[in-house]
């Protein structure tokens, strides 16, 4: 953006003046429809949203423009037809007033179909470095315990817009799955799961397979389910019995030779004590 502002001053200038001319309307608005909903006191939020969408691949546009009071839908327009929505009755005088305004809704028409997607266009070119960024995840099958659902977990990958599901010979899954939500993670990528109930076999192995899809990669990342890939709890508690199993017979056999030594080493000593007179005459 720093770029941009260099290079095309007059754009940042005309969007700061258009603000500051917003501000001046939006708090006009919010007094008119704190008067219509007959609140003279507290605090109350207008907020007006706008925008557009281009298909770089097709072309195509979608764009909207909409309000809301107290967080709640206020008025809308149809970008289709061109004319207003009104969500609230308090909204209906608004709706007339612009339905009737025919130029307002021509500049309308022109900032929706023209100006909001040449601005979209630049935007995208000048940051396109950033935009269209993309961090293929590292990808876990991780397991609780062996009766536990097998969650395939996704993380650190740009950006949001990916999809990661289970397929079972060559076919994706719907029953017995779980997805979660993309979640951020603090360095700015994201992660997400998607569960699968399945119990984890010798017959069932390489069967199912874990895929991650991102937005602006044609290859897929696969992850088959395989026992030894798991990362499981139960895994880790597997390899402390393990462990600790072979300690303890390690420290028994080597008992058993201190003790085996101690006796050898007694029974020597008894030899060497030994006196055969005190025998022969019974003492």
């Amino acid at each position: 953006m720093k770029k941009f502002a260099t290079v095309d001053p007059e754009h940042f200038l005309w969007q700061t003046n258009l603000g500051i001319r917003s501000e001046v309307k939006d708090k006009e608005d919010l007094e008119s429809l704190q008067k219509r909903f007959n609140h003279t006191e507290g605090l109350h939020i207008y907020q007006r949203m706008k925008g557009c969408e281009w298909n770089d691949e097709t072309d195509e546009i979608k764009s909207w423009r909409q309000s809301s009071y107290d967080g709640e839908d206020f008025l809308a327009l149809d970008t289709k037809t061109w004319t207003w929505t009104a969500a609230k009755p308090q909204a209906f005088p608004m709706k007339h007033t612009l339905d009737h305004d025919q130029a307002f809704m021509t500049y309308l028409k022109f900032y929706h179909t023209e100006i909001c997607v040449q601005n979209l266009k630049k935007y995208v070119n000048f940051g396109r470095d950033v935009l269209m960024r993309t961090d293929l995840p590292k990808v876990f099958l991780l397991q609780k315990t062996p009766s536990s659902p097998v969650s395939c977990f996704a993380t650190g990958f740009y950006p949001s817009s990916a999809t990661l599901f289970w397929r079972k010979d060559g076919k994706d899954l719907h029953e017995n799955v779980v997805h979660g939500e993309v979640l951020p993670n603090p360095d700015g990528t994201f992660q997400m799961t998607v569960d699968l109930n399945v119990e984890v076999t010798a017959e069932v192995e390489g069967k199912y397979e874990c895929v991650f899809q991102l937005s602006g990669v044609k290859e897929d990342l696969v992850t088959k389910l395989e026992r030894r890939s798991i990362l499981s709890n139960a895994s880790d508690e597997d390899n402390v019995k393990v462990i600790v199993g072979t300690t303890l017979a390690v420290a028994a056999v080597i008992l058993a030779i201190i003790v085996i030594v101690v006796v050898a080493i007694r029974h020597k000593n008894k030899e060497a004590n030994y006196d055969p007179a005190a025998d022969e005459d019974g003492t």
